[in-house]
């Protein structure tokens, strides 16, 4: 006997109403997922907030999975004479189905996606050959509905014009996935294969002239050291930034793919930052990673360009052909609720072509045209046709730029560019603290709320446990993000300028790049040399959690001091904010981000992080927090009393016998480790006079340009899309600045022959 198949009852009119409207749902939710990227999808490389990113990643997830289940709601759609309209019992089939076929290509279109993102992380650009079989599936759909539609489709003509658009559409993003895929990008900067002088040849006629005793040498001539091109001096105007970021982008855009480049390129680069303020060079950078985060993440690199400029073009004209067609068609026997979403689906088209075509011109690739100070000679002369054409337009929209009016208009348009470009990056830091996190974990004092709500307290835990979702909670509750302020971008420049200015041969440039905090300490020895032990003898993990300790008891212990000065008018230097934002961001770095520095960092940081707090949370809960000290005269709300004392307790601690003698290696916990520093430290400003949170910041810009150069190119690359980092544009200066090796920079000559005395 059987089993009885148990069935939910569903109400008649529930499957009804879902028949009704399911398709037409997804066909808007479709429409408003394209819209909602098209726009936000550029926030991307402007913010790094959590929920923006989720919001977008959701939206990027669904926008595919919406199309692909409409286009196959109306694959078994077509044919079925028991559809549902707008009464029970309406059979409209042959009409239905031709808008039901019209609708398709508008979904093979939203496959396509919008311009403003191809991909969501590096790792889909991988996926190029999964969109190129989904690109020829949803093609076969498409046909199969447009041919089953037939002989009766009143919109074929429509249809058949849309349904180019969809394919150019979709081919577009499969080719932009293409071009960024790790592979074909590698191979795009690779020159053509040139086998250099004949050596045969040479050696031949060299063997000749000696054996016809005729004088022969050879003479050695060396290759000039430094480019024959002088850098520009001076401030650059927002033209010449997007110039030159798209210059270097152009010349080192195969940094993200490991690959090597040669002397001349890596001098030219060096002498024009040499010669830049702080402001301009991190521009310059900020542009060139905007270049490479539309050349990874966005459809820019194909449609700007001859078939880009002709599918636009093209996509625009066939949509306004379609709503025209549409307008004056004979309507009868549609329903007014697939006509309205039909208009939907041709005005969105028509928005989304017309704001991709405007994002076109006024993007930073267009500007390159309008700014360029000399042609490049490799152009072709498509190129070079396409480039006269558009500088003709804007010339005649801006005059002639040697008069006055003109440069009135170039200045105008200098501003607006400035205003547009306003923020290539998050233009922040995130922070994460120790002893703020082990502060605000303490536990509460156990009363009867507290049991009560111990239960429920217990069972959030083990199911953010259980789902991953600690790490990401963390994030949200005790990341917080600090303004990266000008003199925090000054500061780390004139450190690399500095540093680059001795960078003449390859000895050195490895010295330079794998200092963390020893070169500063040691070569600028102001009385400092005494610390090298906490950068030389431990780990660089092990460091930063010790430095950041020390950096955080010195802060809080002379914050109330601080305070007082500015209160009073008094205005200190800002190392000692540059030093406790460096030292919080590394933090972060090392706990919420440790794929940016996991190439150094050993994996036990987390262990000595953990071991470090637990540690500290124990501390706390023995003093009561730090409430043993109370700071009643500072003004509540700016600051965290608690914090102030709970440093204050820690520092008051006496730390003659070192951690490790009392603690062997049964625990990783540095608390008192940085405890010990900062004594030191405050030992040396006391005795010597000397400023420390000056050494604290150089240390720090050290640990952060360690990190920078020593990470993955590719971490640095799958940034961009996310905000951007200070470490990736740091990486990034280090590197045209002379301090990486990704240049060869050995001195070679070239052999001449020479016959004659």
């Amino acid at each position: 006997m059987g089993r009885k198949m148990v069935e939910i009852p569903i109400p008649q009119k529930w499957k009804q109403l879902w028949d009704t409207w399911d398709l037409r749902c997804f066909i808007v939710l479709s429409l408003l997922l394209q819209m909602f990227l098209i726009f936000a999808a550029p926030l991307r490389k402007r913010t790094n907030k959590i929920w923006i990113i989720m919001l977008l990643w959701s939206a990027y997830l669904l926008v595919d999975q919406t199309a692909i289940f409409a286009v196959g709601l109306i694959s078994t759609s077509m044919g079925n004479t028991n559809d549902v309209s707008v009464k029970k019992g309406d059979r409209i089939p042959v009409e239905n189905e031709n808008l039901l076929a019209f609708w398709t290509p508008f979904l093979l279109m939203h496959l396509g996606g919008p311009d403003t993102i191809t991909a969501f992380a590096l790792e889909d650009n991988e996926l190029w050959l999964r969109h190129l079989l989904g690109l020829v599936f949803q093609c076969v759909v498409s046909v199969y509905v447009f041919v089953q539609s037939l002989p009766h489709n009143r919109l074929w003509i429509p249809t058949m014009l849309m349904f180019v658009t969809g394919i150019m559409k979709y081919s577009e993003r499969t080719r932009s996935l293409y071009l960024a895929s790790a592979d074909r990008f590698k191979d795009s900067m690779l020159r053509e294969a040139d086998p250099g002088p004949d050596y045969a040849k040479f050696l031949g006629a060299y063997t000749s002239l000696k054996e016809a005793n005729l004088p022969t040498r050879l003479l050695m001539i060396p290759e000039p050291d430094r480019s024959a091109n002088k850098a520009k001096k001076g401030k650059l105007t927002e033209f010449e930034v997007v110039h030159y970021g798209y210059h270097f982008f152009n010349k080192f855009k195969g940094l993200v793919v490991d690959m090597i480049f040669n002397r001349k390129e890596g001098n030219q680069s060096r002498d024009f930052f040499l010669n830049r303020t702080a402001k301009d060079a991190f521009k310059v950078v900020e542009v060139e990673l905007n270049f490479l985060y539309e050349a990874l993440f966005t459809k820019l690199p194909v449609v700007f360009g001859l078939f880009g400029a002709i599918s636009r073009f093209f996509s625009l004209a066939t949509v306004c052909s379609a709503i025209i067609f549409f307008i004056f068609k004979d309507k009868k026997n549609f329903s007014d609720t697939d006509v309205t979403i039909t208009y939907g689906l041709l005005f969105g088209a028509l928005v989304l072509d017309m704001y991709a075509l405007i994002m076109l011109l006024f993007s930073n690739w267009t500007i390159t045209l309008l700014c360029s100070p000399e042609e490049d000679p490799s152009m072709s002369l498509k190129t070079k046709i396409i480039t006269a054409w558009v500088r003709l337009i804007w010339r005649c929209r801006l005059g002639d730029t040697k008069n006055t009016q003109q440069k009135k208009r170039h200045k105008r348009w200098s501003e607006i560019i400035s205003t547009y470009n306003l923020n290539r990056w998050s233009e922040t830091i995130s922070t994460y603290n120790l002893i703020y996190y082990c502060l605000s974990k303490k536990r509460i004092k156990k009363n009867l709320i507290y049991y009560c709500l111990y239960p429920l307290r217990v069972t959030w835990k083990c199911v953010c446990e259980t789902l991953g979702l600690t790490g990401y909670i963390d994030s949200i509750v005790y990341v917080n993000s600090e303004k990266c302020t000008g003199k925090l971008k000054e500061f780390i420049f004139n450190e690399l300028k500095s540093k680059s200015e001795l960078a003449d041969n390859m000895e050195i440039i490895k010295v330079l790049s794998s200092a963390r905090g020893d070169w500063v300490l040691s070569v600028e020895d102001q009385g400092w040399i005494s610390l090298l032990k906490y950068v030389v003898d431990v780990d660089y993990d092990q460091s930063l959690i010790i430095w950041h300790i020390a950096t955080e008891l010195c802060y809080n212990s002379d914050l109330s001091d601080y305070i007082r000065l500015k209160e009073s008018g008094i205005n200190r230097n800002d190392n000692y904010k540059i030093a406790k934002n460096l030292s919080d961001y590394m933090i972060y770095l090392l706990i919420m981000q440790p794929n940016m520095i996991s190439a150094i960092a050993a994996g036990i940081g987390q262990i000595r992080f953990r071991d470090t707090c637990a540690e500290a949370t124990r501390f706390f809960e023995a003093v009561k927090g730090g409430e043993q000290s109370k700071i009643r005269d500072l003004p509540n709300g700016e600051w965290d009393l608690r914090q102030i004392n709970a440093c204050k307790d820690i520092l008051n601690v006496r730390t003659e016998v070192p951690p490790m003698t009392v603690k062997g290696n049964q625990s990783k916990s540095l608390l008192f480790d940085g405890c010990i520093l900062a004594k030191e430290l405050m030992k040396i400003e006391k005795d010597e006079g000397l400023d420390k949170y000056l050494i604290l910041s150089k240390v720090w810009v050290e640990l952060l340009c360690y990190g920078a150069i020593n990470s993955r190119a590719k971490t640095h690359a799958a940034q961009v899309s996310k905000g951007g980092e200070l470490i990736t544009i740091v990486w990034l200066l280090m590197t045209h600045i002379g301090l990486g090796d990704q240049f060869r920079i050995e001195h070679t000559a070239i052999a001449k022959l020479i016959v004659g005395k």
